[in-house]
């Protein structure tokens, strides 16, 4: 008895520390949090719906060119972090039509879709198109079928949100192994148009279609017997055979 008291006194502290890290911690409300202003009233040039680590550099250029911009986002956290940096985040859900009202997007020159939840970023579209028509979009895509289906839904430019990155990051790349700057520079040229053709296939054609123009890591298989003969075919009637055809080949043409 003295045993389990004492064991259950020592592990007590250990439980309720392991309980409290693997607790979820508890969402914000944002009419109670600090420093956070519910989207209302805004006029900006440019809405900036979504505020994490893509939007934020998207804002650069366009801040150091004193483009009027107004930014909305859903995560409260996020918000409170932004204005240490200097960045008026309201707060507001983009997939609202109200959001959307109050944060200007009727009266905005451009929309820019940056979310990381592609199915928000399909009802942001969709609301815009519909309800502000004249509104340009601009959208962030997940990968390569959210592009297609952002295309789909008339947004006036889409990219993948790594697919620059991955190009910067391949070029540097092969500049390290030894090749030339413009040499590499030509060859990331290549895959971009590449890619802009098997996207207009897939278009049309599905995910699957184009895929030629990707270039692979396998071999190309040879076709080959299933089982090797184990001698050299023969006629049946060398007699009836006919005089043999001349051999017609011809080497490959110079590719």
């Amino acid at each position: 008895m003295s045993a389990v008291v004492i064991l259950s006194m020592a592990l007590t502290p250990l439980t309720s520390l392991l309980i409290a890290r693997l607790s979820p911690k508890p969402v914000q409300d944002a009419e109670s949090a600090e420093g956070v202003d519910f989207a209302k009233d805004l006029r900006g040039q440019v809405l900036i719906i979504g505020f994490g680590r893509f939007a934020q550099v998207v804002s650069q250029p366009l801040l150091a060119r004193d483009v009027d911009v107004s930014i909305i986002e859903n995560d409260v956290e996020m918000i409170q972090a932004a204005s240490q940096f200097g960045f008026k985040v309201y707060y507001g859900d983009g997939t609202q039509l109200h959001t959307l009202r109050a944060s200007g997007a009727e009266e905005a020159e451009m929309v820019l879709v940056c979310v990381d939840k592609p199915e928000a970023a399909d009802r942001i579209v969709e609301l815009v198109k519909s309800e502000f028509p004249t509104t340009r979009i601009m959208a962030r895509a997940f990968d390569r079928g959210h592009s297609m289906r952002l295309i789909q839904a008339g947004v006036d430019y889409q990219i993948r949100e790594t697919f620059e990155s991955a190009l910067k990051f391949g070029e540097r790349a092969l500049v390290e192994l030894g090749l030339d700057e413009h040499e590499a520079a030509a060859t990331i040229g290549d895959v971009r148009r590449r890619d802009e053709a098997r996207l207009d296939l897939q278009l049309t054609g599905g995910l699957k279609a184009g895929r030629q123009l990707m270039r692979g890591n396998m071999p190309t298989p040879q076709p080959a017997p299933y089982i090797k003969p184990r001698r050299e075919g023969r006629l049946l009637n060398e007699d009836e055979a006919g005089p043999a055809a001349p051999d017609t080949r011809r080497e490959p043409a110079d590719t």
